[in-house]
C-alpha cells in the first residue's frame, strides 16, 4: 500500500481508483452487518461469489459484503447497483435466479421485492421503499455502498478529504469554530454542544490531551454505534483525527464493547490501513501532525458508558464513576484534558468540515441540528436503524417509517433514551424529536434507542423492567443509586404481583427525588425516569394495580387468571394436551375447565386456543366465574355445528 505524503498524492490516488471503476458495472452489495450475518448473509455472499464464477461473470460483476443499511427486519438485504434494485430476506437458494434474471437478464425478481402490507404495491428500488424514502440519511447512507473492510472503497467516496481540508486549508482554531458554529450536540446522551466541550480541552493548560470514542453501547435494543463501527469505521476515525487536530491531542482511544467482535475487527483493520496510507501515525499527509489511535475493549458494564467511569476503565481500573468537581474535558483520562464523544458524534465531523456548518444547521430544529440515528424496535412492523432529521415527529417515525403496529394493535407508548429514558404516550405522538423537546416530555434523546409498545404492554411492568436493569448495572459506589434503586425495584415488583399498598407511589416518588439529587453520576440521576414518566402519563394503571389488584393490560402474571368460556368451548382438546401442568380437565364432547389451584398462569392455553373459537380468555381484577356443573359439561350436537 502506498503512503501519501501530501493531499495531492491522496487526491491523485482517489482519481486513479475512480478511473478504474466503471460506475455502470454491476455491483452486488450484501449487508454483512452482525444482524444480517446472523440471518445467513455470509452464506448468501458465498453463493453469489460461486454463481458469478459459475456463469463466467467474475471479470465484470463485483460482489461485496457491506455494512448495515438499517432494514434489519428484512435481512439479509441485497442491493444491486447501479440500478439500486433492493431484494429482501434473500437466501442462498435465491442467488442463481437473481444472477440470471437481474444481472444477466436485466429484470427484477418480483417475489423478493418489498411489498407494501397495506396496498400490495411493490418497490423495486431501495429509495422507493417507505422505510428508506421517509428518512434523511447522511451518516449511515454509505454503509451499503462500501466494503467495510476496504479503505479504498471509503476513499472512492471522498473519504479523508475532510481531514486533508482541515490539515492544509484550515487552522486548528478554524476547525474548532466550524464545529461550534454547527451546534453539533453530542449524540451519546446529554446532548452537550461538542464545540464547547472541545474548546474547554483546547484551552486547558496541560499540553497532553486525549480524544476518545465512546462505543460502549449498553442500552437494550440499541445498535446504532455497532452498525457504524462495523459498516464504516473510517468515518469515525476521520472525525477523531480531525478532533485531535482541533484541540491539540496526539492520541485517541476507541472504547468499544467486548460484545461487538465484528466492530472491533473492522475498526482495528481500519486503523492498520490508515496507518499504512499515512493517514494515521507520524506526519499525517506531510502536515507535521502526529496522531495515533488505540482500541480498548470494554468489559460490558453499562455504567462504563458514563464518561468518568469509561475513563477510569481505560486507565486499567474498575469502571466506576468519580465526582465531577472538574469536568473531564479539563481533567479526564489520567487527569489530562479529554474529549469524549460517542460514535455518531464523531461520524458527523467530516461532513461538517466538508459541507460546512451552514449545511449542517439547515437540518433540524433551532436547538437540535442535523440528523439522528435511532434503533427502532419493539411492537413495530419495520424494525431496524433509521436516520431522520431532528424535528421529525414521533408519529412519522412510527407510522411512515416503522409501518405502524403489527396485527392492527393500538399504539400505547414509545420509550426513548435507553433504560434511563422515559415513555411517551399516544397523545404526544406529534411531539417533535429533539434534545429539548424529549426532555420536556419527561424522556430524553439518549444514544437513540426507541422501543415501541402496544396496548398489551403494562406500563408499571415496563418501569419495573428498566429499574431492574439499572439496579443490576449500578456500580454500587453511592447509596442513593445502590440502595434507592433496589428499594424502588422491590416496591414495583410488589405492585406488579398484586402486593402493592397505599403509599407506595409516594414512597417511589421520594426515592426518585433522592436518587436524582444525590447520586454520584448520570446513571443514578436519570434512573428514576422510567418510573416518573410512566407515572406521569399512566397513573391510572398504577392505581388499578394497587387499589383494584388489576392489570389493565392483562400482562402482569400474578394479576391474571385464565378462564374457558363454556359457551365458546368446542372440546377440541388442544389446550388440554398443551397444558404443561395438567391443570385442564376435559374430554371428547366435554366442556373444558381450568383448575385454578393447579394453573401456573403460563398462558399456553390462551396462545393455542384457535382464533375461530376464542374460548380461553384472560381475566384481571375480578373473580373467575364458577365452572359449569358436571351434568352441563356435555356439548350437545347442536352446539358443535
Amino acid at each position: 500500500m502506498a503512503r501519501f505524503n501530501s493531499p495531492e498524492e491522496l487526491e491523485k490516488f482517489r482519481q486513479d481508483l475512480l478511473s478504474k471503476r466503471d460506475p455502470n458495472a454491476p455491483c452486488i452489495s450484501v449487508c454483512a452487518g452482525a444482524g444480517c450475518l446472523a440471518s445467513g448473509a455470509r452464506e448468501v455472499i458465498n453463493a453469489f461469489e460461486q454463481e458469478i464464477e459459475k456463469q463466467n461473470l467474475a471479470a465484470s460483476v463485483e460482489t461485496k459484503g457491506t455494512g448495515c443499511p438499517g432494514f434489519c427486519e428484512r435481512g439479509p438485504v441485497v442491493v444491486i447497483y447501479p440500478e439500486q434494485i433492493c431484494y429482501l430476506q434473500v437466501t442462498p437458494e435465491d442467488v442463481p435466479e437473481i444472477v440470471s434474471t437481474t444481472i444477466v437478464g436485466k429484470k427484477v425478481v418480483e417475489r423478493l421485492l418489498y411489498e407494501d402490507p397495506n396496498t400490495g404495491e411493490k418497490a423495486a428500488h431501495e429509495s422507493d421503499i417507505p422505510f428508506y424514502s421517509n428518512q434523511e440519511r447522511t451518516i449511515i447512507s454509505n454503509n451499503i455502498k462500501i466494503n467495510s473492510k476496504s479503505i479504498d472503497d471509503y476513499l472512492a467516496l471522498g473519504g479523508y478529504s475532510a481531514l486533508a481540508k482541515a490539515l492544509f486549508r484550515m487552522s486548528d482554531v478554524e476547525v474548532l469554530e466550524e464545529v461550534k458554529k454547527s451546534n453539533l450536540r453530542g449524540r451519546g446522551g446529554a446532548g452537550f454542544p461538542a464545540g464547547i466541550k472541545w474548546e474547554g480541552s483546547r484551552n486547558a493548560p496541560d499540553k497532553t490531551k486525549y480524544v476518545i470514542v465512546n462505543a460502549d453501547e449498553g442500552d437494550p435494543g440499541a445498535f446504532m454505534d455497532r452498525a457504524l463501527l462495523e459498516g464504516n469505521p473510517h468515518s469515525i476515525l476521520e472525525g477523531l483525527i480531525i478532533g485531535g487536530y482541533a484541540i491539540g491531542a496526539r492520541e485517541g482511544y476507541i472504547y468499544v464493547r467486548q460484545e461487538y467482535p465484528l466492530a472491533v475487527e473492522n475498526v482495528t483493520l481500519a486503523i492498520e490501513q490508515a496507518e499504512q496510507y499515512g493517514l494515521l501515525g507520524e506526519n499525517i499527509l506531510g502536515s507535521g501532525f502526529d496522531f495515533v489511535v488505540k482500541v480498548h475493549r470494554g468489559a460490558g458494564a453499562f455504567v462504563c458508558g458514563e464518561s468518568t467511569a469509561l475513563m477510569t476503565a481505560l486507565e486499567g481500573r474498575v469502571g466506576e464513576p468519580r465526582p465531577k468537581y472538574i469536568r473531564s474535558n479539563i481533567k479526564g483520562l489520567w487527569n489530562r484534558p479529554s474529549v469524549l464523544n460517542n460514535v455518531e458524534t464523531w461520524a458527523n465531523v467530516p461532513l461538517i468540515i466538508n459541507k460546512g456548518a451552514d449545511w449542517f444547521t439547515s437540518i433540524g430544529t433551532e436547538g437540535s441540528k442535523g440528523t439522528k440515528i435511532f434503533s427502532l424496535v419493539g411492537k413495530i412492523n419495520n424494525t431496524g436503524l433509521v436516520e431522520v432529521p431532528m424535528g421529525i415527529t414521533l408519529r412519522d417515525i412510527i407510522y411512515k417509517i416503522g409501518g405502524g403496529i403489527p396485527g392492527g394493535r393500538k399504539f400505547k407508548a414509545v420509550q426513548t433514551g435507553g433504560p434511563s429514558g422515559g415513555c411517551i404516550p399516544e397523545q404526544m405522538l406529534d411531539l417533535q424529536v429533539g434534545f429539548d423537546e424529549l426532555t420536556k416530555a419527561g424522556s430524553m434523546m439518549g444514544s437513540g434507542g426507541m422501543i415501541v409498545m402496544d396496548e398489551d404492554t403494562c406500563m408499571v411492568d415496563v418501569a419495573r423492567y428498566f429499574i431492574e436493569f439499572l439496579t443490576d448495572e449500578s456500580c454500587g459506589k453511592c447509596v442513593p443509586c445502590r440502595e434507592g434503586l433496589r428499594q424502588m425495584l422491590k416496591i414495583l415488583t410488589d405492585i406488579t404481583q398484586g402486593k402493592g399498598k397505599e403509599g407506595d407511589i409516594e414512597l417511589l416518588e421520594e426515592l426518585s427525588e433522592t436518587a436524582i439529587e444525590a447520586s454520584l453520576c448520570a446513571l443514578g440521576k436519570s434512573a428514576p425516569n422510567p418510573f416518573l414518566s410512566t407515572l406521569r402519563y399512566f397513573r391510572d394503571e398504577y392505581e388499578a394495580h394497587i387499589k383494584e389488584k388489576r392489570c389493565p393490560a392483562l400482562s402482569c402474571r400474578e394479576l391474571v387468571s385464565y378462564y374457558i368460556d363454556p359457551e365458546k368451548c368446542k372440546a377440541c382438546g388442544i389446550c388440554l394436551r398443551k397444558c404443561p401442568v395438567d391443570a385442564i380437565d376435559g374430554g371428547k364432547k366435554k366442556i373444558h375447565i381450568i383448575d385454578q389451584e393447579k394453573c401456573t398462569k403460563c398462558g399456553t392455553c390462551f396462545e393455542v386456543c384457535p382464533d375461530r373459537f376464542g374460548a380461553v380468555t384472560k381475566i384481571s381484577g375480578r373473580p373467575v366465574p364458577e365452572p359449569v356443573a358436571e351434568e352441563d359439561r356435555i356439548i350437545r350436537k347442536s352446539k358443535t355445528k
